[in-house]
């Protein structure tokens, strides 16, 4: 699922009918056991819970509610039954009945939304994640390290290998130690920091570190980009 992707566990709320709601009170029983029998399926009997009087004017709806890193819980997902537009806009489809009266059928609009706002997402997942977001999302993937102004131009080129390839690079050309290079990296939380010398540029390879400074020791550039396409595919 979306949320399993993201490492995070979730439960399942079903909000019915409201003290003030549109329509009938029969619609309103035969779409919350709808919602619940849907749940039953998915998730199993028992495992999720009734929300009493918290559903939309317009219909009942399944909240799903994630649990971050720190155990903290978030309103995010939502999908939610709607009557009353379909009503509104008379909308109606066409069924496969030649009886009189029933060659028309009124739908019903489902509201899907899984990550709800994008934006309270977006933060959701900072406060998730520390900063520390994971290789396949991750805004800054990968800093390449010179150890001397010599390589710069052999970190240009692995840097062009990796952004031909999808990934976001950058290169510290500064005139900064190379331990602070690597600090400097590590604290704006770059995944990896591929350190660049002499042997690596005779080898055509680097020296790959971590962000929380465990040296993964050298790998060729094509063994390199091979394993960042995993952990991209495996979403890690």
């Amino acid at each position: 699922s979306v949320y399993e992707t993201f490492g995070m566990t979730y439960k399942l709320e079903l909000s019915t009918r409201p003290k003030k709601a549109l329509g009938d009170v029969e619609l309103w029983q035969r779409a919350e056991k709808a919602l619940a029998e849907a749940m039953d399926e998915f998730i199993g009997v028992g495992n999720w819970r009734e929300n009493p009087g918290d559903g939309a004017f317009y219909g009942p709806k399944i909240d799903i509610k994630v649990m971050d890193a720190m155990e903290r819980v978030h309103q995010c997902a939502t999908i939610q039954l709607d009557f009353q537009l379909p009503i509104r806009f008379d909308l109606k489809y066409t069924t496969d009945s030649k009886e009189e009266g029933k060659q028309f059928a009124r739908p019903v609009m489902v509201h899907r939304a899984m990550l709800g706002s994008v934006e309270r997402m977006f933060a959701v997942l900072c406060e998730h994640w520390g900063g520390k977001w994971p290789m396949w999302i991750s805004p800054r993937q990968v800093m390449l390290i010179p150890v001397h102004a010599r390589f710069n131009e052999y970190c240009e080129e692995v840097r062009q290998k990796l952004h031909n390839e999808g990934f976001f690079v950058d290169v510290d050309l500064s005139k900064a130690t190379f331990q602070k290079k690597v600090r400097n990296a590590q604290v704006a939380q770059y995944n990896f920091q591929l350190v660049v010398g002499e042997t690596e540029v005779s080898n055509g390879s680097v020296n790959i570190r971590t962000r929380d400074n465990k040296v993964e020791g050298e790998k060729k550039v094509e063994e390199m980009i091979a394993m960042f396409k995993q952990l991209v595919a495996e979403y890690k």
